[in-house]
């Protein structure tokens, strides 16, 4: 998995370390175990993981320590782990820069929760939402178009067949690949009810000015931008 989110696993019982890691394997990571506690930030740095589990208590190292470490030099997200339940610990590691606290011993599945809610709430700002084509606007958060400085409102479905289209462009996509996006099957659908859904769609492009030959019908073959 050359893409999948590397995990660093800083944690000195190798047992434990090796059952987690497999088990983030399973889940679509790739975990690595660290093999110097030594070193462990540089590792960790290094690495330039998604984020680290590191372990409180370490041989030869101090885990509030490579926490500080790596927050001086990285946003990796870092989850510690502790068979400690002191509210100081808890405390010292979250204000050295720990984004999330679990005990030992933990269950490996809520861990890996831990982990993947982690990440989300890590994850970058999506890219723009707004789509342009022809002049035409598409904005995707806002369900709106514009066009020629006016712009309009869009219905659930009228938002989904012109971002389909406008992600699109000159493509020519079929009448039920269109319904699927719409209704998740083009199974029980009546074929009528994505005419009249397209033909608001249109009526709403063309109270903006849009021109006509903006979203084009290819007869038996279905629709495109």
């Amino acid at each position: 998995m050359e893409d999948a989110p590397v995990i660093a696993i800083v944690e000195d019982d190798r047992t434990l370390g090796r059952e987690l890691a497999r088990l983030l394997s399973l889940a679509g990571f790739s975990a690595k175990l660290c093999p110097d506690f030594s070193c462990a930030a540089d590792w960790i740095v290094g690495l330039d993981a998604a984020c680290a589990v590191v372990d409180l208590k370490l041989p030869g190292a101090d885990g509030h320590a490579v926490i500080r470490d790596v927050r001086a030099r990285s946003l990796v997200p870092i989850i510690m782990l502790t068979s400690s339940d002191s509210e100081f610990d808890e405390v010292m590691a979250m204000n050295l820069g720990a984004d999330d606290y679990v005990c030992k011993p933990y269950r490996p599945a809520a861990l890996i929760a831990h982990i993947q809610a982690l990440l989300r709430r890590s994850a970058p700002p999506a890219a723009s939402t707004c789509i342009e084509r022809k002049g035409v606007v598409l904005d995707l958060a806002a369900a709106s178009v514009s066009f020629g400085g006016k712009s309009a409102d869009l219905t659930h479905n009228e938002l989904k067949i012109l971002g389909l289209l406008m992600r699109n462009p000159g493509v020519v996509l079929s009448r039920s690949e269109i319904m699927c996006e719409l209704w998740e099957s083009d199974v029980f659908i009546d074929d009528n009810t994505l005419t009249v859904n397209v033909n608001r769609l249109r009526k709403t492009l063309r109270s903006l000015g849009v021109p006509d030959d903006f979203l084009v019908t290819r007869r038996g073959q279905g629709y495109a931008v």
